[in-house]
């Protein structure tokens, strides 16, 4: 048997990674360049340009906002919009009853979107299709059609002016039951399942035991889109609910009332809003976005 001939093998000095080439190609890392790099640093300024001018906003008066051209550098009067923010509306009851709101609509969405999720990527019954259709017919309708019908059932159980009037409607979305249906299609082998039922394991073990592990992932970014929306609802909130128990968005619309809105209150109560959503993708933002790698790597 004849050694192999290492003359063409490139010469890697000990201590140091070998060498790849640049480009997509098998087996070379991909490197950015100097454009790359441009474009995503353009892509963050505009991107965090507007929370930045609503750090500077709160911070001054509304002279120094009406002036032309506005500073563009944060001023000193940031608490003391804070203390007009608590003056004119109940912002800390607000804040809880929209982390009530938001937490409750984002488990229940999560749950049962998962749950119809899996029935119609793996399940076999009747009317499966027909079912998927109309599920997802629901995203073409404009919400605003079932405002009036709505209203009148949470009248007719006297919900008005409580918080179970707006989780119940939000506890399942059509396109959280399709964004599930697609993530279990590609990520749930049948192979899985099919093994689990040679083992014995009812439906509900299987959902439980091997579903709910292998779609975390999607239930990850499932969750934190639902809360971000429910969060910021307006529309709903503000039919549904009164200034007496209100969310964080129907408590704004009562800051810097007058003959000329104060638009630095208002930039104030929105910051304050902000923070709490901030702080959640900040607590769970990398995990979310490692679940999405370790699922695209094992799928």
């Amino acid at each position: 048997m004849t050694a192999p001939d290492t003359r063409r093998l490139p010469r890697e000095r000990p201590g140091r990674p070998p060498r790849f080439r640049r480009g997509g190609g098998a087996g070379g890392a991909m490197t950015g360049g100097w454009l790359a790099y441009l474009i995503l640093g353009c892509a963050l300024l505009i991107s965090a340009f507007p929370f930045y001018w609503t750090i500077v906003a709160a911070s001054r008066s509304n002279a120094d906002l009406a002036q032309v051209p506005p500073s563009l550098l944060p001023g000193p009067n940031l608490v003391k919009n804070f203390e007009a923010v608590l003056e004119e509306a109940d912002i800390g009851k607000a804040l809880l009853n929209s982390l009530i709101v938001s937490g409750a609509i984002t488990v229940g969405t999560v749950l049962s979107c998962t749950l119809a999720g899996f029935a119609f990527a793996k399940l076999r019954f009747r009317g499966r299709g027909a079912l998927l259709t109309l599920t997802i017919g629901t995203m073409m309708i404009p919400p605003q059609l079932g405002v009036i019908p709505l209203f009148m059932l949470i009248a007719e159980l006297q919900w008005v002016n409580q918080l179970q009037a707006v989780i119940l409607p939000g506890l399942v979305s059509a396109f959280g039951v399709f964004f599930m249906r697609q993530y279990l299609i590609q990520s749930l082998p049948d192979e899985l399942i099919e093994a689990a039922r040679m083992d014995g394991a009812s439906t509900a073990r299987i959902f439980w035991s091997i579903v709910i592990p292998i779609a975390r992932p999607g239930m990850a970014v499932l969750g934190l889109l639902t809360f971000m929306t429910a969060w910021n609802d307006f529309f709903w909130p503000v039919i549904a609910l009164s200034s007496q128990e209100p969310t964080v968005q129907v408590a704004l619309r009562q800051l810097g009332g007058g003959y000329v809105n104060d638009q630095s209150v208002i930039m104030a109560g929105t910051l304050l809003g902000t923070l709490p959503v901030l702080l959640v993708f900040g607590l769970l933002g990398r995990q979310i976005v490692g679940g999405i790698m370790q699922g695209a790597v094992k799928g």
